[in-house]
Order: structure tokens, then sequence, then C-alpha cells
């Protein structure tokens, strides 16, 4: 087994569920551990019933990878910077394989340009990106 991670972008919504399926299995099929971080903008300002909330929803994850077999970390990022950013870090600061994204559906006009984030993670990964729809 690798100790290099498949990393993961993690946010509660019908996207990050499918990001997180699509890298628990790349992990299982790489015997590699998981990384799953979620990252919230509001640095200092996040008040103590969000954190309480953002915990809740990570302890929930948590949970459901306990049954997978994987070695596995969840880490909150509330560090003030923007997703990407904390994302592509934290990628190159563990020598990530793998970074996996959820992408959203776009409106016509919406698809003329990705996601912000999105597109910031595919141009600056220091590794491959594999990015997925939910069903």
């Amino acid at each position: 087994m690798s100790d290099t991670p498949i990393l993961v972008g993690y946010v509660e919504s019908p996207e990050g569920q499918a990001a997180l399926d699509a890298a628990v299995a790349e992990a299982t099929l790489r015997s590699a551990p998981l990384l799953v971080v979620t990252s919230h903008r509001g640095g200092s300002a996040l008040g103590s019933a969000q954190a309480r909330e953002l915990d809740d929803r990570l302890n929930v994850v948590r949970q459901l990878l306990e049954g997978s077999g994987l070695s596995f970390d969840v880490r909150a990022l509330v560090r003030g910077k923007e997703v990407a950013e904390d994302l592509v870090d934290v990628a190159t600061e563990t020598g990530a394989r793998l970074i996996v994204i959820g992408l959203r559906k776009r409106s016509p006009v919406g698809k003329l340009i990705l996601g912000s984030n999105s597109q910031q993670i595919l141009l600056d990964a220091p590794c491959p990106v594999l990015a997925v729809k939910a069903p």
C-alpha cells in the first residue's frame, strides 16, 4: 500500500457524494489511503454553531468510511482561502496521487465557463484530477 493519498474535495451535496464515492473506488483500486477535505472560507469568522454543524456533517462522512476498509483521514480547513487554493495546497503538501472533485450541472450560459474552483483545481493541481458528476 502506498502512503500517497487519493484526495477528495467534499461538500455536502449530490456532487460531493459522487466525488466521495468515486474517491473511495479509486482508493480501493489503488490500495491508497483516502484524504477527505472540506474547505470553508469563513476563516476566523466561522461561528460556533457553524463549526458544530460542519463537524456533525464530517462525522457522518467518517461513519460512512469506517466500513470501507480504507485508511482515511477527514479534514475541515477553515483558513479563509478559496476552496481551490486549499485543495491544491493539501495535494502539494501530501503528495496526493489524485484529486477527485464533483461537478454540478450548469445552465446553458454557465456551460460556457467551467466553475471557477473546478477550473483552478484542474489548472493548478500537482497531480491528475478526476472530475465526476452526480447521477
